[in-house]
């Protein structure tokens, strides 16, 4: 389609009946609602910027590319998985093992707001990560 076919109005008998021939070709974005003008992630997961929001420190320095022991332990963690299942992309579950086989447990409360389908719980800190278990064994 040339530029020059685009700016002609359309022919009402070669266009489908579930479009509109009258409706224009061009939607305007600025029509709406704007992201910037809704109220804060009530997730408690927001991380763009603007007046007033800074970077954490904890987020700052990793960009900066100064990382904190705990930050560079994953890091670490993530490539030996990589490497040995010889994996470019984890997939989440893989992450999710990842974690938990470095200690990581669900001690505390969640921080974040995931609405009513999600349950929140909590684990002993001393338990085993259960990610070796065939799934007739582990404790749901």
């Amino acid at each position: 389609m040339t530029p020059e076919d685009r700016r002609k109005p359309r022919d009402p008998a070669q266009t489908p009946a579930h479009v509109d021939a009258s409706a224009p070709d061009v939607v305007d974005r600025r029509v709406g609602i704007d992201r910037r003008d809704l109220s804060p992630d009530p997730t408690n997961l927001e991380r763009r910027r603007g007046p007033g929001r800074r970077l954490t420190d904890f987020v700052k320095t990793a960009e900066e590319g100064e990382m904190n022991r705990e930050q560079y332990l994953f890091l670490l963690a993530i490539d030996a998985f990589k490497r040995v299942n010889h994996k470019t992309f984890p997939s989440w579950t893989d992450v999710l093992e990842i974690i938990r086989k470095l200690g990581y447990r669900k001690t505390m409360p969640s921080e974040l707001n995931l609405g009513s389908r999600a349950t929140d719980w909590t684990e002993k800190g001393n338990v085993p990560s259960g990610v070796n278990k065939p799934a007739e064994q582990r404790e749901e």
